[in-house]
């Protein structure tokens, strides 16, 4: 008899098909094909690796075809762990598994959004909502002040995740415990994440198409106060008069008073309705017994939700991926090949055109504006030009103007190319030879043009047809030689050893930055510095600079035992040389250690099979490093003044034009070295009921010490930047927990999972004599100062401020509040509509001193939930995710109560007479209601989104005929309903930018996600 063994991605090469209770069986060829001699009467066994083995009765058939299901536990297919591969049901370590099928069915254009709810233990944050943009993740809490970002290893060598295709991917490993990222030593101490793109597969050429179409749209949270209340609030605050309100200075002030408008809501004016977006993506698969290779295309388009309409730099997001992997056996003894060589080989080009201001990571950006601006005149005039501001205050302007001016005329294009090209040699069955060379080149240029503009008299110098170029390449490259032996001693001892050592340079290149005023075109497609003439100190500015060659060395060593699939054991030690640090402090040593014990695999578990199906109990502890650094900063580096502002030198009478000189940037710490992750982790893995339970659950303490971190400079070093230190350490610790259920009842099939992190981090060392690091001052606006700290007893970045008791009411109250160890009043210059501070050191006045804690900005939760169904030919899932236990800053609750900015509709809760409010003060308040950051700003930071909901259909199902693996098509929905008590545009805030990325959740008008709706295909021949 004979056949076909398929799974729903088409035939299945290697599988096994035997005739129970005999010793005959057979595996399948290339093609999925098999033949053998039965009886007529046989059951058929037929089993493949990560697949439900299936029994079929012959019945005196002569031709069968089978088609095999994804096994739900999975507990025999293997996962990534580093410079190799292991059965998950040996793993000792804390890994997560997501497949590239669950990426797909997520429709999304990121890798990393794709994995949002699936991962416990992993936050996963958008930096914003812009087209293109990446996101910030945190594996088991954040474990540093500097960049605090896990290791991704994309097919061997580092690259960046987010300029992949999900379409290109096969499985996505994370490695969040010390022993399994181990073997990664220096550059794993917050983790790692283990990309593997789609691999050659035997077998005949196989074209699959995935792609999708759809719109976004913007979701504004945010009300501002309409025209008619905009003038009561101006008017109480007495910053307008009746004598104001005349059509002369406000032009449309009739149509408000008679309601027939009510002012412009200038966030949706800046907001584009239906932006498209769609993605493609074309895979070639072909193989023999010697060689095979996968070809893959795709194409991202993605237009913004907040533009300029018919801008002329045609705002969005374009991304072009090209890969290719192949393995070839060059020569093969029997069945062993020998000598194998190969690669895998990935091209990028992404062009994002647009706004480029650094929205929400900035204290004014173009959603601030849109908030504080006037609502009394239109964005646009009857002619279609931009609207003229009122003269109601001098400093109004358009903001739709000004992100158009000011943000809308820039474009960003990278060019990546990485490649990793290994020779195999195998000369014995399981002694393994590996070299690996990998290259990575990438380039990026960037454009930009601000036009002469006057948005309201005062700005008209401000800009002179401004042109901006900058661009830059680098090249990195890395060798990897790994020598690994499988072998077995006795009766079921089982060793897998590795040794290995590993070249990575980086850093080889250099970068460019160009601008200059006056350009001779005033449009943005000659925006070229080529076209500025005029070269003139103080308004032509030129550097450039290399990026700084960082080289690591390291020698890594791994041992796996395995006894019967009971006991298991892995020790790791690896040793990395770091060029990031000075002679003497180069070198660090990671070793990690973890075991496994089957319980399930013992004699007296044997009764309990039919309930517990497996049990495995593991523990690991393990050292980790980071040397995220910029080059050379143990040094004293020297940086040349380029104007004569920064260091000069008069030679003989000051009269003269004095020389440009140089200064030291950074002051020398030779004594700069590794920062260090120990981590221990204790888990178990169990399945139940058949299987289709599954329960994972973890315990870890993480404790990262000697922290890199940068001091503050005094002004005596006469430098500008201070050292580089070992400051702090900082503990996180927390519990992960997944459960999932997965059964078939006929032809309906379900899964539902569930899953759930509590982390709790604090910091328990800085080493300063204050305990104490403060955030950057003025982030909320002028005067207010600092707000977030690190903190020894606290957690990292956590809010600090005043603590708010309410509203003054009247004289009375002002007069009665005092101190009851001065006797007298404690806020004696607030006027009624103040906000009373409480004065918590009981010294009799509001100072620094009265400042606690007010907010965490760190979710004690992060948690998924996600369900499919199938039936037959239908197919549905919904997958959500949220983040419970955090705060948020919301900054533009009120954007200046001093002039004639506008105001969220919060302000319509204000205090305007006594009994009125005792949650926020009056608008003509004093300075300090604001200035003074208190819990007034603090909202609560809890979310859950459902992020995809799919309804699929696969016809191939249906018609059998079709001449396809799979037809299927399906509508979804993206991130349509949010369940939150916060009031800002989006509860999903990432970090701050740059050398402050501590700090988080701080929501300066943060760009949203928005919500889409898609039609999609699979098409797989």
């Amino acid at each position: 008899m004979s056949g076909v063994v398929s799974s729903e991605e088409g035939p299945l090469a290697g599988a096994v098909v035997k005739e129970k209770g005999t010793s005959k069986a057979t595996a399948t060829d290339i093609d999925g094909h098999y033949a053998m001699s039965v009886h007529d009467d046989a059951i058929l066994v037929v089993s493949y690796v990560g697949y439900e083995t299936r029994e079929i009765a012959v019945n005196g058939k002569s031709t069968v075809d089978i088609e095999l299901t994804e096994n739900a536990n999975m507990l025999d297919e293997v996962v990534a762990i580093g410079y190799g591969v292991q059965q998950k049901k040996l793993v000792t370590g804390a890994t997560v598994q997501v497949k590239g099928d669950v990426l797909a069915q997520q429709n999304t254009v990121s890798p990393l959004s794709g994995l949002q709810g699936f991962t416990p233990g992993v936050s996963i944050v958008k930096n914003n909502g812009k087209p293109g943009e990446g996101y910030n993740v945190l594996i088991r809490g954040a474990g540093t002040m500097h960049d605090a970002e896990p290791l991704y290893i994309i097919d061997g060598q580092p690259g960046d995740l987010n300029a992949l295709n999900p379409s290109d991917i096969e499985t996505i490993d994370i490695l969040k415990d010390a022993a399994s990222a181990a073997i990664y030593g220096a550059r794993a101490a917050n983790g790692v994440i283990l990309v593997t793109t789609k691999q050659a597969q035997k077998g005949k050429v196989s074209i699959t198409y995935d792609g999708f179409v759809g719109i976004q749209n913007f979701r504004n949270n945010v009300k501002t106060t309409g025209a008619r209340d905009y003038l009561m609030l101006l008017q109480e605050a007495g910053l307008i008069t009746e004598a104001d309100l005349t059509t002369d200075r406000i032009p449309m002030l009739d149509k408000i008073n008679s309601g027939e408008w009510d002012g412009t809501n200038w966030l949706d004016e800046m907001t584009q309705k239906n932006a498209p977006i769609h993605n493609h993506a074309v895979n070639i698969n072909k193989g023999t017994d010697s060689s095979a290779f996968t070809l893959g295309f795709s194409y991202t388009s993605q237009k913004p939700t907040v533009a300029v309409p018919d801008d002329e730099v045609g705002s969005g997001f374009d991304r072009y991926t090209v890969r290719l992997n192949s393995d070839h056996t060059l020569i093969r003894v029997k069945d062993l090949d020998v000598l194998k060589v190969g690669e895998t080989l990935t091209m990028v080009f992404s062009d994002k055109r647009g706004l480029d201001q650094a929205t929400g990571q900035t204290t004014w950006n173009d959603f601030r504006n849109a908030f504080k601006a006037s609502p009394l005149f239109p964005a646009y005039d009857e002619e279609g030009n931009f609207g003229e501001p009122v003269k109601i205050n001098k400093d109004e302007f358009n903001p739709v103007a000004k992100m158009y001016y000011n943000s809308a005329m820039k474009q960003s294009r990278n060019y990546s190319v990485n490649g990793n090209f290994y020779l195999l040699f195998e000369p014995i069955k399981n002694l393994k030879w590996r070299n690996n060379f990998g290259i990575r080149y990438s380039s990026w240029s960037y454009r930009g043009y601000v036009p002469a503009y006057d948005l309201n008299g005062s700005t008209e110098v401000k800009y002179r047809n401004t042109v901006t170029q900058q661009g830059g390449m680098g090249l990195g490259w890395q060798f990897e030689s790994v020598l690994s032996y499988d072998f077995a001693v006795g009766e079921g001892h089982s060793f897998s050893a590795l040794l290995g050592t590993t070249i990575d340079k980086s850093g080889m290149g250099e970068n460019f930055s160009g601008s200059n005023e006056d350009a001779e075109f005033d449009d943005f497609f000659h925006a070229y510095l080529g076209n500025v003439k005029t070269i003139e100190k103080g308004r032509t500015t030129l550097s450039g600079s290399a990026w700084g060659i960082s080289t690591l060395a390291s020698f890594f060593g791994r041992v796996n035992y395995n006894y019967q699939n009971r006991y298991m054991a892995t020790a790791i030690l690896r040793a990395d040389g770091s060029s990031n640090f000075a002679r003497g402090h180069r070198w660090g040593y990671f070793p990690s250690i973890s075991a496994g014990w089957n319980v399930t695999e013992e004699a007296f578990m044997e009764d309990a099979k039919s309930v517990l199906n497996y049990l495995k109990i593991r523990a690991s502890w393990g050292e980790n490093g980071n040397n995220k650094l910029d080059p050379f900063r143990y040094l004293g580096t020297m940086t040349l003044a380029n104007s004569q502002n920064a260091a000069y030198y008069y030679f003989g009478d000051k009269s003269g034009t004095p020389y440009i000189g140089s200064f030291i940037e950074y002051n020398s710490n030779k004594e700069l070295s590794w920062e260090t992750s120990r981590q221990t982790d204790i888990g178990f893995d169990m399945m139940l009921a058949g299987n289709r339970l599954g329960v994972n659950f973890d315990w870890y303490h993480k404790k990262t010490v000697d922290w890199l971190v940068q001091t503050n400079s005094l002004g005596i070093w006469g430098t500008t930047s201070g050292p580089w230190v070992n400051g702090g350490d900082i503990v996180n610790k927390g519990v992960e927990l997944q459960v999932s259920w997965n059964d078939r009842v006929g032809d309906f099939s379900y899964g539902i999972s569930a899953n759930m992190g509590y982390n709790r981090n604090e910091v328990v060392r800085i080493a300063n004599e204050d305990q104490y690091i403060d955030g950057a001052e003025n982030i909320l606006g002028s005067g207010t100062g600092s707000f977030y700290r690190a903190e020894v007893g606290m957690p990292l970045g956590y809010f600090y401020g005043y603590r708010h008791d309410g509203i003054f009411q009247n004289q009375e109250e002002i007069d009665n509040y005092i101190s009851p160890v001065t006797g007298q009043p404690i806020m004696p210059d607030a006027k009624p509509g103040d906000v009373r501070f409480k004065d918590l050191d009981n010294d009799g006045s509001i100072t620094t001193e009265d400042r606690e804690m007010i907010g965490d900005p760190n979710p004690d939760f992060n948690f998924g939930v996600n369900l499919n169904l199938s039936y037959k030919a239908l197919d549905f899932s919904v997958s959500g995710y949220g983040v419970a236990g955090n705060q948020i800053i919301k900054s533009y609750r009120v954007n200046s109560v001093l002039n004639t900015s506008n105001y969220t509709e919060d302000m319509l809760g204000r205090w305007h007479g006594e009994g009125t409010s005792n949650w926020l003060p009056s608008l003509n308040g004093t300075a300090t209601n604001w200035q003074y950051v208190s819990d007034l700003y603090v909202e609560n930071g809890d979310y859950f989104r459902i992020t995809n909901i799919a309804l699929g259909f696969d016809f191939k199902k249906v018609f059998r005929h079709i001449p396809l693996q799979k037809l299927r098509v399906y509508v979804s929905g993206q991130n349509l309903f949010t369940f939150t008590k916060y009031t800002g545009l989006d509860p999903e805030v990432s970090a701050y930018t740059g050398a402050e990325s501590w700090a988080r959740g701080i929501d300066l008008g943060n760009y949203p996600t928005g919500y889409s709706f898609m039609f999609g295909v699979n098409i797989h021949y």
